[in-house]
């Protein structure tokens, strides 16, 4: 795996936060870097936003962020830096994974392809995270663990990292959910046997899977996020996938209180700009001071 880097040489970034004068600095450096992938068999972008303070990099806690070229867009940057300065979380290490042309089959479910096929390299990039840019992070910044190891996204790129942290629960301690595509299915529900039920993947993953009580899961949906209602019951489907969603994780033995943040925007649209609005909410509940 060949790697490309700029702004910085990669194996500095500690020292450069230990030199830099205080009040000159910036409230995050962006690194950005490019694997050369041999599990994907193509480049991954991949962009790092280092806070400039902290105790020490075994106090920090990682946060991979699926479609990472939506985090550009809405100036993630900016936001973790006016979160920073009003002392509002603890520092953490964001790495924005930016998607591939194939985002339908790299984003999918790992275990399970949906009822067209799709999802069919979501176990290798399952793979590239465990194998290539995990060891990469830890030999770069020179970080042998972290605190703690949690992984979020946008709409499919949300399914995606639930799927990642569901079926790898000794890794991780939170999932992000922006607008998940938890429609996900493997049978069409124009089919006449289709049940929701039963025939929604990651729902049936859930109600399939084992309980890790250590896990917690933010699930932000908008209510302009679409305008299906596959069920006619006068509730869009983002609204009821999710919500039927944390409903499979209470029965699962999750408490709806303390383990899930349940977030529904007014007005919110399946779009970077809600995503946006969405974000600090959800770093302030994972990491809140």
């Amino acid at each position: 795996m060949r790697i490309y880097s700029n702004l910085y040489p990669v194996s500095s970034s500690f020292l450069i936060f230990e030199t830099m004068d205080k009040e000159k600095q910036p409230g995050v450096i962006v690194e950005n870097h490019v694997l050369q992938s041999k599990i994907l068999l193509r480049d991954v972008k991949v962009d790092c936003y280092l806070p400039y303070k902290m105790s020490g990099p075994s106090a920090l806690s990682l946060l991979l962020i699926n479609d990472g070229q939506d985090l550009v867009t809405m100036n993630f940057a900016g936001i973790l830096e006016n979160l920073y300065q009003a002392e509002a979380i603890a520092p953490l290490f964001c790495v924005g994974l930016h998607c591939s042309e194939d985002r339908k089959n790299e984003y999918g479910t790992a275990k399970i392809l949906d009822y067209k096929g799709r999802g069919a390299k979501a176990a290798a990039y399952t793979r590239f995270v465990f194998s290539e840019l995990l060891p990469f992070i830890r030999e770069t910044y020179f970080i042998q663990s972290f605190k703690e190891k949690s992984f979020a996204g946008f709409s499919l790129g949300g399914l995606s990292a639930l799927d990642i942290v569901w079926n790898n629960q000794h890794e991780f301690r939170k999932a992000g959910i922006f607008s998940g595509s938890l429609w996900w299915r493997d049978k069409d529900q124009e089919d006449a046997d289709f049940d929701e039920n039963t025939d929604r993947i990651m729902h049936r993953q859930i109600r399939e899977g084992n309980y890790a009580p250590w896990l917690k899961f933010f699930v932000e949906v908008g209510t302009q996020d679409e305008t299906a209602d596959r069920n006619n019951n006068g509730v869009i489907d983002s609204i009821d996938d999710a919500v039927s969603l944390i409903d499979e994780l209470v029965d699962k033995g999750y408490d709806k209180e303390n383990d899930i943040k349940y977030l529904e925007l007014q007005d919110g649209r399946h779009d970077v700009p809600t995503w946006a609005s969405a974000f600090p909410d959800f770093l302030k509940w994972g990491w809140g001071e």
